[in-house]
C-alpha cells in the first residue's frame, strides 16, 4: 500500500483525521481579514461565519452543497478565475482547464502545496495498479491546459518510476516509443487504449508482445466497465485499472489488486453519497465529496454528477476505506429517459463492448414529436451484426433501440475523453 496506516485505519480514527483537517482547511478559508470570498458568501448562508461556528460533524453537514454551475457563474462574473481563491495570485503556480465535455469549461488554479497535494493522490493510485520505481509509464496525451494526467506525470517521477511523456505524437509514433524504450505500463483513458489496440492491428504490431504490463485509466467511466476492460486487457495482454478525478476535485478513487470497485481516498476525501432528487444520504445515488488539501482553490460538499452506488462490507484487500462496485455508474447530466425508461450511455457502452467486431460507436439522441429517441450506430464489416446488437440492447435494456451500421473507421476518435453521445 502506498501508505498502509491511513490505507488500513479504523473508520471512528478515519473520522476523526478527516475532521482534523476539514477544521485545519476550513479555518484558512475563513481566516479574519483575507480568506475565501466564495466559501465566506455561500457558507454565511447556512451561519457559518468562523471555524468556531463548526463543532462537529452536525455542522459540516449544515453547510450548503455546492453545484459546478456556481463556478461557472463566479468565473463568468469575476474573470477569468472568479472568487474561490483563498490567497493572492502571486501564491498560484499552474492553471488548468476542464474539458468542456460536460459544459461551460472551468479554469482552477493550484498553490505549490495544493499541487504536491495532487502528485501525493496520485501515488494511491499508481502503487495500488502495482506501478514501482522499476516500470517506465508512459502518458499519450498532448500536455495542454486540460489537467488530464499532468499530475499522473508528476505521480510516477514521485513514485520514483521513469515517467515517458507522449504528447506531439500521433498514434503510431507512440506505438513505436513504447517498444523502442520498453514502456511497462500505460496511463490514457479508457477510449484510446482501445484505439491503440485497433491502430496496432491495423499495423500489424502485436500489441501483448510489448512490455506493458499495466493500464491505468481516467477520463471516462470505461474501464470499470467489465466487458470494456476485458477488450483492453484482452488487446494489451495487460491486467487494466480503473481510477477518478476532476479538475475541480482531485484525483479521489483508485482501483486495488482486488479489482472489487473504486476506493475512495478517504485520508485526501470526504465523500457522501446522496439521493440527487431530495439531498438526503443514500446506498445509491450522487458521489458529493470535499477535497481536503487543496486550501487555496478548494470544493466542498461538491456535487460531482457521478452516480455511484456504496458498497456493503469491507474489501478484501484490507483497506478500509469505502469502495464502489462498478466505479463510476453513470453520469447523472448523460441520463436519457425514452419511452420512461431510463438509460445510462454506459449501460449501452457495456452491451456494445461484447461484440469484438465493434471497434467504435456512437449514441445519436434525435427528436420524434414530443419525445427523445435514441439510435445507436455502430461500426461492422458485417451489417448483420446491428440485429444482434439490438436483441442484445433490448433483452438487458428492455427497450427496443434502432441500431445502425456503418463502415468500419467512419466514427470519430479522441485523444482523452470520447464524445459518443450526440444530439441530432
Amino acid at each position: 500500500m502506498f501508505d498502509r496506516a491511513v490505507e488500513t485505519l479504523p473508520p471512528e480514527r478515519l473520522r476523526e483525521l478527516q475532521w482534523q483537517k476539514f477544521r485545519r482547511l476550513a479555518g484558512e478559508l475563513l481566516a479574519p481579514g483575507a480568506g475565501n470570498a466564495f466559501v465566506r458568501r455561500t457558507w454565511a448562508s447556512a451561519g457559518i461565519r468562523s471555524v468556531e461556528d463548526l463543532k462537529d460533524w452536525d455542522d459540516f453537514t449544515r453547510l450548503p452543497l455546492t453545484e459546478k454551475s456556481e463556478f461557472v457563474e463566479d468565473q463568468a462574473e469575476r474573470p477569468p478565475f472568479g472568487t474561490n481563491l483563498t490567497y493572492p495570485l502571486e501564491r498560484f503556480v499552474r492553471v488548468h482547464q476542464t474539458s468542456g465535455t460536460s459544459g461551460q469549461p472551468l479554469r482552477w488554479l493550484d498553490t505549490q502545496e495544493s499541487w504536491d497535494w495532487w502528485i501525493r493522490c496520485w501515488g494511491f493510485v499508481l502503487d495500488a495498479a502495482g506501478i514501482t520505481l522499476a516500470d517506465r509509464v508512459f502518458f499519450p496525451f498532448s500536455f495542454g491546459l486540460f489537467i488530464g494526467f499532468w499530475a499522473g506525470f508528476e505521480g510516477a517521477r514521485a513514485l520514483g518510476a521513469l515517467a515517458i511523456p507522449g504528447g506531439g505524437q500521433d498514434s503510431v509514433t507512440r506505438l513505436q516509443w513504447m517498444d523502442r524504450l520498453g514502456a511497462t505500463a500505460l496511463v490514457c483513458t479508457p477510449s484510446y487504449a482501445l484505439h491503440l489496440v485497433e491502430v496496432a492491428r491495423e499495423r500489424g504490431i502485436d500489441l501483448p508482445k510489448l512490455p506493458v504490463r499495466v493500464t491505468v485509466h481516467a477520463g471516462e467511466p470505461g474501464a470499470g466497465i467489465p466487458p470494456v476492460r476485458a477488450r483492453i486487457e484482452e488487446g494489451w495482454g495487460a491486467r487494466a485499472f480503473d481510477h477518478a478525478g476532476m479538475t475541480e476535485m482531485g484525483a479521489y478513487g483508485y482501483e486495488c489488486a482486488e479489482q472489487c470497485g473504486l476506493h475512495v481516498n478517504e485520508a485526501e476525501f470526504i465523500a457522501e453519497v446522496i439521493d440527487p432528487a431530495t439531498g438526503a444520504p443514500a446506498r445509491e445515488g450522487e458521489l458529493v465529496l470535499t477535497n481536503l488539501g487543496r486550501a487555496g482553490s478548494p470544493a466542498i460538499r461538491y456535487r460531482s454528477g457521478d452516480r455511484v452506488r456504496l458498497a456493503g462490507g469491507p474489501c478484501a484487500c484490507g483497506r478500509t476505506f469505502r469502495h464502489l462496485p462498478g466505479g463510476i455508474l453513470g453520469r447523472l447530466d448523460d441520463m436519457l429517459i425514452v419511452r420512461g425508461v431510463n438509460v445510462f450511455p454506459a449501460a449501452i457502452e457495456g452491451i456494445v463492448r461484447r461484440f469484438p467486431a465493434i471497434d467504435e460507436f456512437q449514441i445519436e439522441v434525435f427528436r420524434q414529436g414530443e419525445l427523445d429517441e435514441l439510435r445507436v450506430v455502430i461500426e461492422a464489416e458485417d451489417p448483420s451484426l446491428s440485429r444482434t446488437v439490438q436483441d442484445a440492447l433490448r433483452a438487458d435494456l428492455g427497450i427496443r433501440l434502432e441500431v445502425r451500421p456503418v463502415p468500419p473507421r467512419t466514427l470519430p476518435r479522441q485523444e482523452l475523453k470520447a464524445r459518443r453521445v450526440v444530439r441530432k
